[in-house]
């Protein structure tokens, strides 16, 4: 009997089923310092792959999900029935070409085999260029064929524009993306669309807050008798307006799911799976203790309907939307995580570039371009309270970033200004001026409107001017000034 359950296409060498299994509560599991037995917790995997859930979606830090996933596929008569989808999430600051590669090998190790089915990337700080090196290092990784496909988790919509106008060959984004957070609904998946990638949506159920468990429950509070999922999800019901709204959203799903005799965990994961470029939806499993095989099946035994769709989109308006772009709660405040902040996750943001004192009280910041050496000049100088920027291109080390995309280019032109700026003690937020050389007039547009993404609550005096700049591959040149409270 064929399985019931959808797959997608997310490249030519990888098929994954759209209801992807997620090992992240492994990671809970062993919070208390007690390793599972992988022998034992792989049997528990079984099921799922039995009823044609076969794909399996883990990272480096997800406790010991790698080694029982790999021993779980050790155990198949056929191997590659399965996919295991693994994620990569360096600590900030300066990476290498060799430990990139001893990254891999690790992972390759763990899941005991020759070739990752798909890794994806994480990068914690876009204003540090070495994120761009980890993933071309990564793409040689994978014309060796150590790497079957590229990933990416919890890139927002410019810097996903940046990698694919780069010469980087990725296939998916990872991303939250629920009723409760539509942040990756408008142009990312616009983009996603644009350049045929899939989206990977998770958190559709919440940590299980989408659940008829929930529904008229009093809150709970948010503290350690959660699980790690439930106290992440429950900041973001609390960013999308707190738990009143949050009964009426559930409230509207159990009615959805009474019209078709499923449950209300099925109605939010579908109503994702039915969004554009959605690719699969990752729901999680506490392997051998919580187990949710015949819900999932449901998932593919209906269809929602428009008038389903509308009271949801209905409900969905009465929320807070999540503020940002996707990722973004591990990036700035409000931090959507399990503790409120980063401090589980890293120790700290190392400043992206070198910095040299001067003998007359000021401080140099380099970004090593090739033209900051012919040239003879800072990326970036801080006097007293002043932080003076130069005219700074989409240039990285020797590699030209963004291609022909004008959007793309400034958007890394801004990385690297606030780059500079987080080497010499400043932030974005402190910009006073700044001033913008297009090189072509009919482009003042995407370049006008990236700057107004990254500075739209900063606005600093501005102008913009059509300008020769050196380097025909540049599109667009900015320099800014601030100035350090």
């Amino acid at each position: 009997m064929d399985s019931i359950i959808e797959t997608c296409q997310l490249s030519p060498t990888l098929q994954i089923s759209r209801v992807l299994t997620g090992l992240w509560q492994i990671a809970d599991m062993e919070r208390d310092g007690q390793v599972l037995d992988p022998n034992e917790t792989a049997q528990s995997m079984r099921p799922y792959l039995e009823a044609g859930f076969t794909t399996f979606d883990m990272a480096d830090h997800y406790g010991s999900a790698e080694v029982i996933a790999g021993t779980f596929r050790q155990s198949l008569s056929q191997p590659h029935a399965v996919q295991l989808l693994t994620k990569w999430v360096p600590k900030p600051g300066q990476t290498s070409k060799v430990e990139v590669r001893n990254a891999v090998v690790t992972a390759l190790n763990r899941l005991q085999s020759k070739q990752i089915d798909l890794l994806q990337f994480h990068a914690w700080n876009y204003a540090d260029p070495n994120w761009l090196d980890c993933l071309y290092w990564l793409q040689e990784l994978k014309q060796e064929g150590l790497i079957a496909n590229i990933g990416l988790t919890n890139f927002d919509t410019a810097h996903l524009r940046i990698v694919l106008t780069s010469g980087i060959e990725v296939v998916s984004n990872q991303v939250c993306y629920s009723v409760v957070d539509q942040r990756a609904g408008g142009a990312m998946a616009k983009i996603c669309m644009e350049h045929n990638i899939k989206l990977l949506a998770f958190g559709t159920v919440a940590g299980g807050f989408l659940t008829d468990k929930w529904l008229n429950k009093p809150e709970p509070v948010l503290d350690e008798t959660l699980t790690w999922s439930q106290m992440k999800y429950k900041r973001f019901i609390d960013e999308a307006g707190g738990w009143e709204k949050f009964q009426q959203l559930l409230s509207t799903l159990s009615e959805v799911s009474k019209r078709h005799n499923v449950s209300i965990a099925n109605v939010a994961s579908r109503y994702m799976l039915e969004q554009p470029a959605v690719g699969g939806v990752i729901i999680g499993a506490r392997l051998g203790k919580s187990e949710h095989v015949q819900d999932n099946i449901k998932l593919f035994q209906f269809r929602l309907s428009d008038d389903d769709k509308a009271i949801i989109q209905k409900a969905q308006a009465t929320l807070t939307p999540i503020p940002g772009d996707c990722g973004d709660e591990y990036r700035k405040p409000p931090f959507l995580t399990a503790s409120g902040d980063l401090s589980h996750h890293v120790d700290t943001i190392p400043p992206p570039f070198p910095t040299l004192e001067g003998s007359d009280g000021r401080t140099k910041a380099l970004s090593g371009t090739i033209w900051e050496d012919i040239a003879g000049f800072s990326r970036a100088v801080r006097k007293g309270n002043r932080i003076l920027i130069s005219g700074t291109t989409a240039t990285h080390g020797s590699k030209s970033i963004g291609g022909n995309d004008p959007a793309a280019q400034t958007h890394f032109v801004i990385d690297k200004i606030e780059g500079a700026l987080q080497s010499l003690g400043g932030t974005l937020e402190q910009v006073v001026r700044t001033r913008i050389y297009v090189r072509h007039l009919h482009d003042w547009e995407p370049i006008s409107r990236a700057h107004g993404e990254r500075f739209k609550y900063i606005q600093p005096a501005n102008t913009l001017v059509r300008a020769e700049i050196i380097g025909e591959e540049y599109l667009v040149e900015i320099e800014a000034e601030a100035i350090v409270n």
